[in-house]
């Protein structure tokens, strides 16, 4: 009996702190293992900046990657490392953070983009156009957590 407490006191509270709006926070690699963002809060709303490349340098020049693909030709000068990449995420209440956007520096291009916390070090990012239905997850896995 008192094992069966134990088990449903620890279950109760790692469910609360499952449900936690800030538990997104920390360094997270992308699905393909080419780059870390880090997440972060930035009054109500959640943030992510790349902090870490794989191949940071471009390998024709040897100078840091550059934001090369975007369409305002003035950003095209920017590093990619140090990049704002995810913006205006706000959590939902249902280990799910909406309304963001996401940057593709590889492409250039901007998508809507909802993350799920499927678990304490596995977040799934959904970039879409319109409708979610048209889009692609990545799954990230936290490297650091805050």
């Amino acid at each position: 009996m008192k094992n069966l407490i134990l088990s449903m006191v620890s279950t109760a509270l790692s469910v609360c702190a499952f449900a936690n709006p800030d538990a997104i926070i920390g360094v997270w690699k992308t699905g393909d293992g080419k780059a870390m963002v880090k997440v972060y809060k930035e009054g109500e709303k959640y943030y992510g900046k790349i902090v870490w490349l794989a191949e940071p340098n471009d390998p024709k020049t040897g100078q840091p990657k550059l934001d090369t693909n975007n369409p305002d030709e003035k950003m095209r000068s920017r590093g990619v490392l140090g990049l704002t990449n995810l913006r205006d995420f706000i959590y939902d209440g249902d280990n799910e953070w909406d309304n963001g956007s996401i940057y593709d520096p590889k492409t250039g291009n901007d998508y809507s983009c909802t993350m799920n916390l499927k678990d304490n070090n596995t977040l799934e990012v959904r970039g879409y156009v319109g409708i979610s239905l048209f889009g692609r997850t990545d799954t990230w896995t936290r490297m650091v957590k805050k």
